[in-house]
């Protein structure tokens, strides 16, 4: 049983991007592949989208208990867009499932336009980040989408400087969620901690301490630390020592 879902805006990709069956005989730059999913790029009438499929849901039960990747990624991005939080607009949606078991299934976003990820101007040296009042501008916006997850109980779990876009006009976008949920309690806690090491991870080697803790602040919408902030600092620093 397969189900698809184009947006009614994109109908006249229909030729392309009207149905799994079509999806997957797509060609285009392959950008990123893995055991479980592949990235193209293709072009239509003058737009870039990118187009993720993914023919795997995990190893063992995984197939047939729990939420596939591919779905995952979907509702998260719906989720983002519902909360306010800027992300990439999805195109089309859909997979496939024999016998109970997931077979196949694709993700297509359209491009953000004239954006980069922070990963890519961190390794190339970007003179934006020795800009201050665009520093300042960038982790407030992260800072505000950060807490606005976090607020509602989930974490993203892979909140890396490359899944994170910004464009010329010093808009942030978030992308990729395949691997964020829900959380409760203390396992809630451990998440957010994580996903503040990995923004943190390349943050210390690219901005000043006064930056970082400018975005903690920001982040905790307060202008001085709390005592409880202070454990909590020193978990996001140790994360991951002796791990990288």
């Amino acid at each position: 049983m397969a189900g698809w879902t184009l947006d009614p805006a994109y109908a006249d990709l229909r030729e392309a991007f009207g149905s799994l069956m079509s999806v997957f005989a797509l060609e285009g730059e392959r950008l990123t592949t893995d055991p479980l999913s592949e990235v193209i790029r293709v072009e239509l009438y003058g737009v870039r989208y990118y187009v993720k499929r993914y023919w795997g849901a995990g190893k063992g039960l995984r197939r047939f208990v729990g939420r596939p990747r591919v779905k995952a990624e979907w509702q998260n991005l719906m989720l983002f867009r519902r909360w306010g939080i800027p992300t990439a607009p999805i195109v089309a949606y859909g997979m496939e499932r024999r016998g109970g078991a997931f077979l196949r299934g694709a993700l297509i976003t359209r491009e953000l336009e004239q954006t980069e990820d922070l990963a890519l101007l961190a390794a190339s040296h970007d003179p934006r980040l020795r800009d201050r009042r665009w520093v300042h501008e960038i982790s407030l916006q992260l800072a505000r989408s950060t807490r606005e997850m976090h607020d509602r109980g989930f974490a993203h779990n892979d909140l890396k400087w490359r899944n994170l876009l910004v464009d010329s006009q010093r808009r942030l976008y978030l992308i990729d969620c395949p691997t964020g949920a829900f959380w409760r309690g203390p396992f809630l806690q451990r998440r957010i901690v994580k996903d503040l090491a990995c923004l943190d991870k390349v943050a210390k080697y690219q901005l000043t301490r006064t930056q970082r803790l400018k975005f903690y602040l920001q982040y905790c919408q307060r202008s001085r630390l709390a005592p409880q902030d202070k454990p909590r600092i020193r978990q996001i620093l140790s994360y991951f020592q002796g791990r990288e």
